[in-house]
């Protein structure tokens, strides 16, 4: 059917509700809204749904989640697994608490078990208890740091991590091959309750994943010290963080927790920022305030589900705040909890400190210096969590720390999806240990720099949103296949990375290999003196990304060749629109 005859079917079959219909019949005279909403059902990627919450095939809604569970519930069926338990988790969006109920419903309808959370909790809570609780799968309702309008549905499998191969692929298939709505089962709370497969969780899962995260400090002998001197400014940006992240830095020790008030309260509309992204300046306009007003070491923010952390830091010297980037907090971190594990049991012969394409080069610097592995995988934290998985299946390797570019890391193994609870934990741990040898974050990451050269690396990204927005991102990768570059701002181009196609050209000898990754429309550049190039569209978001980065001797000159080689991207991607 096309577009207007599935709206015209929405709107005559009485399987949908009467608040449905009114909202589709307030846009009968906008063809062009319509189309938009019902041009395509929900695309259910490998990492799930996400979308503009609304009425229609295309939408956010309680039929497109349902339609997302019954297709979980025919793969899990289908698998022959014995574990029929699912966990639920949400955060604080618009719909999050009804979407995970339906959820839980029609599993239930379905003969699985729902274990559903009382009230909002983080992503990596939601990773955790899916393990802790012997389930097969777990479900998360969030569209992380996306606009107010968006929700998503997150799918992990009984490892704890998001959906990869063939799990992915298997579940996908059976959301498409569901193209009637009412073959999707459901049942009412109270039926599911009766029947034992429907059970509210809490307490009992939050108390077990605190003392996971517990476990995972290494010098509380810095906290004992300095850890009520420290100052600590946070943010929840409305979300999920403020219970968990409080109660943990509490319980070990760390007093002097400002809480920004205005952000303090879970909030969908996200009143005070207009995306609740910690990458973004403005989400930390209100913290950097409170910090100037009590005199903070340290500034954090968490995305609304908690996965990723936002950081700035004080330098002593200047009384500035200094922002961290994905890149380089995640360094800190590994260069952390690597050499300091080295210094106080010694590091196993086969561990690895686990990147993305897309993460600083820094990462490979740090973990040549400390003798351990490195693997690279796509961007997506669940191909760390499946390096984590084949680790503990085959009994070889052993992970020590996880990271990518976008704010996300990783300390342990009890969940299996970035965290930024258990980050920030460690991080204030950090800022203590370095405390105590009279040195600031800041000065740890200068340093850094000092030891491993000055690494800059940046990103710019263009949105294109609707029918030809997607259209136009396709084009630009196929431009960029037709037509590979040969330099870029003065860095030659030494060697072509093609995830689409699996192959690694060197531009120079001409020989060709493989990527040795899963297929993914991604293009990488690697160029001379350490700088390089990938350009992918988001997996989340209707955008193209140019991730890029460069070595410099000092921070101007790291600072000049980044700004000059963002420059250059952007008049490549002017050229292109």
């Amino acid at each position: 059917m096309g577009f207007l005859e599935n709206y015209q079917e929405w709107l005559d079959n009485p399987y949908f509700d009467k608040d449905t219909k009114a909202e589709l019949q307030a846009i009968e005279s906008d063809k062009k809204e319509i189309e938009e909403r019902f041009y395509k059902d929900l695309e259910f990627g490998t990492a799930g749904l996400r979308g503009i919450i609304g009425a229609g095939t295309n939408r956010m809604n309680i039929y497109t989640v349902r339609k997302a569970t019954q297709g979980l519930a025919n793969y899990i069926v289908k698998s022959g697994n014995d574990k029929k338990r699912v966990a639920i988790a949400y955060d604080s969006r618009r719909m999050s608490p009804e979407f995970a109920n339906e959820a839980a419903l029609c599993l239930a309808a379905n003969g699985i078990k729902a274990f559903i959370f009382e009230t909002l909790r983080p992503t990596p809570e939601l990773s955790f208890a899916v393990r802790n609780l012997s389930c097969i799968a777990g479900i998360n309702i969030t569209a992380s740091h996306n606009p107010p309008e968006y929700n998503g549905y997150k799918v992990y499998w009984e490892d704890g991590a998001q959906i990869t191969p063939p799990h992915d692929k298997g579940i996908m298939d059976e959301v498409k091959a569901i193209t009637d709505y009412s073959v999707c089962k459901t049942m009412s709370e109270e039926e599911a309750k009766a029947q034992g497969l429907y059970e509210v969780i809490g307490k009992e899962v939050d108390d077990a994943y605190i003392a996971e995260l517990k476990k995972q400090v290494i010098h509380q002998d810095a906290i004992d010290a300095v850890g009520k001197e420290l100052k600590i400014v946070y943010s929840p940006l409305h979300g999920t963080g403020n219970i968990p992240a409080r109660r943990v830095l509490k319980e070990i020790g760390f007093e002097n927790v400002y809480v920004v008030k205005e952000q303090e309260m879970p909030d969908g509309e996200f009143p005070t920022v207009s995306y609740p992204n910690p990458e973004s300046e403005e989400a930390f306009e209100l913290g950097l305030k409170l910090a100037k007003e009590v005199d903070a070491d340290l500034i954090l923010a968490t995305d609304p589900d908690a996965d990723r952390l936002g950081v700035y830091v004080k330098d002593a010297k200047s009384g500035e705040y200094k922002v961290l980037t994905g890149n380089m907090s995640g360094c800190l971190l590994a260069d952390y909890e690597i050499g300091e594990r080295q210094k106080m049991s010694g590091l196993p012969e086969d561990g690895y400190l686990i990147k993305t394409i897309v993460t600083s080069n820094m990462a490979d610097a740090i973990a040549k210096h400390y003798g351990v592995g490195l693997i690279e995988v796509l961007t997506g934290f669940k191909y760390i969590g499946q390096q984590i998985l084949k680790f503990e299946t085959t009994k070889k390797g052993n992970y020590l720390f996880g990271f990518e570019e976008s704010y996300g890391c990783l300390i342990g193994t009890h969940a299996r999806d970035k965290d930024a609870i258990v980050a920030t934990m460690a991080l204030c741990e950090a800022a203590a240990y370095y405390k105590t040898q009279g040195k600031t974050l800041w000065d740890a990451m200068i340093d850094m720099y000092e030891k491993y050269g000055y690494y800059k690396d940046d990103i710019q990204s263009i949105t294109l949103k609707g029918i030809e927005g997607l259209a136009k991102i396709q084009e630009i990768l196929a431009t960029l296949r037709k037509n590979p570059p040969v330099s870029f701002a003065g860095y030659e181009v030494l060697k072509v990375r093609d995830y689409q196609e699996d192959t690694v050209k060197d531009l120079k000898t001409g020989e060709q290999g493989n990527t040795g990754l899963p297929t993914s429309n991604v293009l990488y550049y690697e160029m001379s003196d350490d700088a390089w190039l990938c350009v992918r569209p988001s997996g989340t978001e209707p955008k193209v990304k140019f991730y890029y980065g460069v070595k410099g001797t000092s921070l101007e000159d790291a600072d000049e060749k980044s700004a000059a080689l963002g420059k250059e991207v952007l008049a490549m991607i002017e050229k292109m629109l």
